[in-house]
């Protein structure tokens, strides 16, 4: 099951699928897509990546515990789901006009939802489970909580898209030793119409 680095694995697959496909139109530059806050000061790019929240997702169906060797077993990882915010960075440069923010924003939907999902085995290449695809979809949340979100990083809100990513499954590093088998008794039970 994939490792903790699994969340950074899905903000890096989100920023390199935009990166290749916004530049050079409507973005000039790959380094002006980045993984930030908009809370960020002074830093000049121009479409911003920002993971606000994770969530433990309680009503995805866990898988048992995994089988390691032949005495042991892990704890099964635990489902989450990723909330993500794309930005135009209001501090940058660039010196972008509502048409061109439109552009970008639109850009960005499209990218999406072509590219809404990732293998985990895609992201850490050395896993040899098969799990289920992390599906970026957007996040159904209101204009309210969109905002509470901008007023949490202390900026006016402005318009972003917001993303879910789930489920993303994360191991466990707990191993359980289970009992070897040491003794087994068998017996035989004779009734008056034959054995048993």
């Amino acid at each position: 099951m994939a490792d903790y680095p699994i969340i950074a694995d899905v903000s890096a697959y989100i920023v390199r699928t935009l990166r290749q496909k916004m530049c050079p139109e409507p973005i000039p530059s790959p380094n002006n897509i980045e993984i930030s806050s908009p809370a960020s000061q002074d830093v000049d790019y121009i479409l911003g990546l920002y993971l606000y929240d994770v969530k433990e997702e309680n009503d995805v169906t866990r898988p048992p515990n995994i089988q390691r060797g032949r005495v042991q077993l892990t704890l099964p990882p635990r489902p989450y789901s990723l909330y993500y915010m794309v930005f135009i960075n209001g501090s940058s440069q660039m010196g972008l006009k509502a048409p061109d923010i439109q552009k970008i924003i639109g850009r960005v939907a499209q990218i999406i939802n072509d590219n809404n999902s990732v293998l985990p085995n895609q992201l850490q290449s050395w896993l040899d489970t098969q799990e289920p695809p992390i599906v970026l979809s957007q996040a159904k949340i209101s204009l309210e909580e969109k905002v509470r979100v901008w007023s949490a990083i202390n900026k006016p809100y402005q318009i972003s898209l917001f993303y879910k990513a789930a489920p993303v499954f994360l191991s466990s590093e707990v191993v359980i030793d289970t009992p070897r088998v040491v003794d087994a008794s068998f017996g035989v039970h004779i009734t008056g119409e034959g054995r048993e």
